[in-house]
Order: structure tokens, then C-alpha cells, then sequence
């Protein structure tokens, strides 16, 4: 199919409650336009994206919190990598110089490999393609985002984005149903770091720190407190709320969304203060 334009959809906060918090979900995207030309299953092209995160957050605008979401999938452009991020085993003509560990590993901005560790493609992909997907779908978004965050910090004195994502219950052996990302205490001030582990500890979740994700791209350019700007990336792991055997809502689905639906009231009403 055709990607939309533009390809990713942008919910204000309510006005009468808008706080500096931005809400963004890179990876919850599900279309896939047909020039992708993919090889793999539809079942492995879909393994990485953030499932239904974008659904599960929804209720940000409503309690102050600008949100903006991805249409297309991760597997056609990952929005959480760099523009260049690129991984010559899949990309001809790419800058090995400029190349990434997750580049390498089959993860660049342009992913060679499904998240299920299935190869996306029969063929290479040339350097003009690679960039066409990335002025397409990749830039607008970043542009769209560094408006929020621009606009955000001129109407409250700072912006805080909050990047929210998923991982699959395995990254930390079930043990942890959260991990905040927070670039080991660079990317936002540790107060909200702390806050943000008490309310999801106050719904009975586990929360990690930092490992196994410290943050990406996403995290890296807008985690800059001396600047006005803090970032913070939080992972939910699917087993609260997704079946990854079927790609289907499992029965935990209203639990978890409800318990989101407090954290979210409870961390935009800190800010409204």
C-alpha cells in the first residue's frame, strides 16, 4: 500500500491542560507501503513493532500531553535510529565509518533483519532507496517532533519528552515489566527518573533502569536538561499486555491500560502544579 502523508498522526494536548510533557511512539506503526518489497513473512515483518503502544497512551492529550505516533511500521524505517544509521551488509555504497553496533547487528535505520531475527529482504537495498525512505517517512517525523518539542518548551519554560516503546517479555527473562531509559542519568533529571519508577511501582510493576535499554536516538538528541530539553525512554514489556503467538490483545490488555491510564493522569498532574 501507499504510505499516508503525513506518516504519522499528531494529537495536541488539551489546551486548558497542556503541560511540557510530549508524548511520541516510533514504533507502534503498522503499514507497510509496497515499495518495501519485503521477502519475509507478514508475521516476521510486524515482530518489532511496539504493538499497540500508541492505543495504549492515547489518553495523554486529554491529561496534557502532546502526542505523536507513527503510521508506518519500524521494520520499512526506524524512526528510534539515526538517519544515517546505516548497515552496508544490507544498504550498497554505505559508509562503513558511520555504522552503528545495532547497525551492524541488522538493526540500522533501515533494518535487515525482522525482530524475530528473520531476513527482511531477498536482495540488497540501494543507497538512493535507503535515503528516499528516510526523506519520506523518517525527517517529517523528526521535524514534526522538534516542533512539539520547540513549541513546548516556549510555552512552559521546558520540554519533556517521554518515548514510550515495548520490548518482548524475553529482554529481561519476564523479570521486569519496565525499564526506564534514561541514558544513565544524562538524558533528563533524576527526579523524574524517580518519579516515574514510584507510580508504576504504585500499579505493582517491576521497573528496571536502564538495562537492557538505556534510550536511543530519540532519547540521545532531545536529552538535554542544561538546555531546557529532557528525555526519557520507557519500556513496557509485552507479556503485561500483548499474546506475540497470535499478534493480539492478550487478557491482561484492560489491566494494563488501565494501570497506564493512572501513571499518565498522575505524572501529567505533577506538572500542571
Amino acid at each position: 500500500m501507499d504510505a499516508p502523508q503525513p506518516p504519522f498522526w499528531i494529537v495536541p494536548a488539551d489546551a486548558g491542560r497542556a503541560t511540557p510533557l510530549v508524548f511520541a511512539s516510533p514504533h507502534s506503526g503498522d503499514l507497510y507501503p509496497d515499495d518495501m518489497g519485503a521477502t519475509a513473512s507478514a508475521r516476521a515483518v510486524r515482530s518489532a513493532e511496539d504493538a499497540a503502544v500508541d492505543q495504549l497512551i492515547d489518553c495523554g492529550p486529554g491529561e496534557g500531553a502532546g502526542l505523536i505516533a507513527a503510521r508506518i511500521g519500524r521494520a520499512y524505517v526506524d524512526l528510534n535510529r539515526a538517519p544515517d544509521e546505516w548497515d552496508p551488509a544490507l544498504i550498497v555504497d554505505a559508509v562503513a565509518s558511520r555504522v552503528s553496533a545495532k547497525a551492524q547487528a541488522g538493526y540500522g535505520v533501515l533494518a535487515r533483519l525482522a525482530g524475530d531475527g528473520t531476513p527482511l529482504y531477498g536482495r540488497r537495498l540501494m543507497r538512493s532507496e535507503a535515503e528516499a525512505r528516510v526523506a519520506r517517512v523518517h525527517a517529517p517525523y523528526h521535524a514534526a517532533l522538534a516542533e512539539m518539542m520547540r513549541a513546548a518548551r516556549a510555552r512552559s519554560g521546558r520540554a519533556v519528552l517521554i518515548d514510550w516503546h515495548s520490548m518482548p517479555a524475553r529482554a529481561t527473562n519476564g523479570a521486569v515489566d519496565v525499564v526506564l531509559g534514561d541514558r544513565h542519568g544524562t538524558s533528563c533529571e533524576a527526579l523524574l527518573t524517580r518519579r516515574l519508577r514510584r507510580l508504576f511501582e504504585a500499579q505493582g510493576l517491576t521497573v528496571g533502569l536502564n538495562r537492557p535499554y538505556a534510550g536511543g536516538y530519540a532519547t540521545q538528541i532531545w536529552g538535554r536538561p542544561d538546555e531546557g530539553f529532557q528525555a526519557v525512554q520507557i519500556e513496557l514489556s509485552r507479556g503485561l499486555y500483548w499474546d506475540e503467538a497470535v499478534w493480539a490483545p492478550s487478557p491482561g490488555w484492560k489491566r494494563c491500560r488501565s494501570a497506564l491510564r493512572r501513571v499518565i493522569a498522575e505524572l501529567c498532574a505533577d506538572w500542571r502544579a
